[in-house]
């Protein structure tokens, strides 16, 4: 198989607002122009939260395509099973809500260890399983329970518009468990790549689902994704627990995975499935979509179109690159953007510091996404979060172990020079 010499077409459902967006965009459809002459590939979607990453022929944020008996490895990425989860906790102060969570989650690196056990259900699946059944996969399932990560992960507490009631909800993937599996995935796609289509972009290599790796790649996909729904229920049921309270309602849907129908497997790179086929424990049809920390978290309902695929946006998206972002804020300063941006909520960094690049600004404008997706017809609101406060990981990177420690290494020649040109210096006396 090789690849197609020009794109198949993709629907488009995404329109510019203004000028970072054109630009924005204009890239979107040149990754996806080059990502949709794979070969396995037989249709595919943007939505209005794409934005490009990686380059050309990557799919984008917000992207969806289906392949035809092939799992894309790179086109579910690292961050496997990225998903959401809500919980009501019915009529409770919403400050209580997050105290009590802020004591129970985690986020960043290190810092937290084997504080949950591995239900036996999942450890006996990871070890049924070839790309999973190792020590490190093991460690990593137990060692990250009760974590979130970092990046644009969060833990938000709102109120419900329609009754005022208490939410929580937790944005998170797999981890380091998920991780591992993805680049044991890709090491395994490379090599079908090299014999079956070597003309095709390394990135976009593929596992046939008919060959008994694809089967178990397959079957390992679902393991993280149980570990993934786990891993949120645990912050939830703790959460619980520390209010003395029992949940009213909870739901939850990933927005970064692999999703089967017959032979075809969907790819969404950061997109919300609408359809119940792709989401077995779904109730009510009812899904979750956050936009940033100043807005609500929208529940939404849906249809399958023939431009939709039977998906959604997963969030607001980005118009700038973390670092271009930094540079649109380079002449102020971070304490001041931050209160301005988060005036009347309570936002939290895990790290105590602040991550500019998760702020307000740094995601499209909520409201123009909100209307495209009533535009092209990708899913109906029913209900909205509204916010009281998140946290999030914040620039854990500023204060990392490995940076205090190479900090102090340097501090310490810096001593030992100075000292030793001092010694020096008096010896020239004498």
């Amino acid at each position: 198989m090789e690849p197609y010499d020009s794109p198949i077409s993709y629907h488009k459902n995404i329109r510019a607002t203004s000028p970072t967006e054109v630009n924005n965009v204009e890239k979107v459809f040149a990754t996806m122009d080059e990502l949709m002459k794979t070969p396995t590939l037989v249709q595919g979607a943007v939505m209005p939260d794409a934005c490009p990453t990686g380059p050309i022929g990557q799919i984008p944020v917000g992207g969806i395509v289906a392949a035809k008996n092939a799992i894309h490895p790179a086109m579910h990425s690292a961050d496997i099973c990225c998903s959401v989860m809500m919980t009501n906790y019915g009529k409770i102060d919403p400050k209580k809500v997050l105290d009590k969570a802020h004591a129970v989650t985690h986020f960043g690196p290190g810092g937290r260890k084997d504080l949950f056990d591995l239900p036996e259900n999942i450890r006996s699946q990871m070890k049924n399983n070839p790309f999973i059944n190792n020590a490190k996969s093991v460690s990593l399932a137990k060692k990250h329970l009760g974590t979130q990560g970092d990046g644009n992960h969060f833990l938000y507490v709102g109120t419900l518009a329609s009754t005022g009631e208490t939410i929580m909800v937790t944005h998170h993937g797999s981890r380091g468990l998920g991780a591992l599996l993805y680049r044991d995935g890709m090491r395994m796609a490379e090599k079908f790549r090299k014999e079956i289509s070597p003309g095709t972009n390394p990135a976009n290599a593929w596992i046939p689902y008919d060959s008994e790796e694809g089967r178990a790649y397959w079957d390992a996909l679902q393991v993280i994704r149980e570990w993934t729904k786990y891993n949120h229920g645990i912050l939830h049921d703790v959460t619980s627990r520390r209010l003395r309270i029992d949940p009213v309602h909870r739901f939850w849907n990933e927005h970064n995975f692999v999703f089967k129908d017959e032979d075809l497997f969907y790819h969404a790179k950061g997109a919300t499935p609408l359809a119940d086929k792709f989401v077995p424990d779904s109730q009510d049809g009812l899904r979750l979509i956050p936009l940033n920390m100043r807005e609500p978290v929208l529940i939404v309902k849906g249809e399958t179109t023939t431009e939709n695929l039977g998906f959604a946006p997963h969030g607001a998206g980005r118009n700038l690159s973390r670092t271009a972002h930094r540079k649109t804020k380079a002449d102020q300063k971070i304490n001041k953007v931050f209160a301005e941006e988060t005036k009347g909520l309570d936002v939290r960094f895990f790290s105590g510091n602040i991550d500019i690049t998760e702020l307000p600004s740094a995601y499209k404008d909520a409201e123009n996404v909100q209307a495209q997706m009533e535009e092209f017809n990708l899913g109906k609101t029913v209900d909205k979060v509204m916010p009281y406060g998140c946290i999030m990981a914040g620039d854990w990177q500023k204060d990392a172990p490995w940076r205090n420690k190479a900090k102090a290494k340097k501090e310490r020649a810096t001593r030992k020079k100075q000292q030793t040109k001092r010694k020096n210096g008096r010896k020239g006396r004498k």
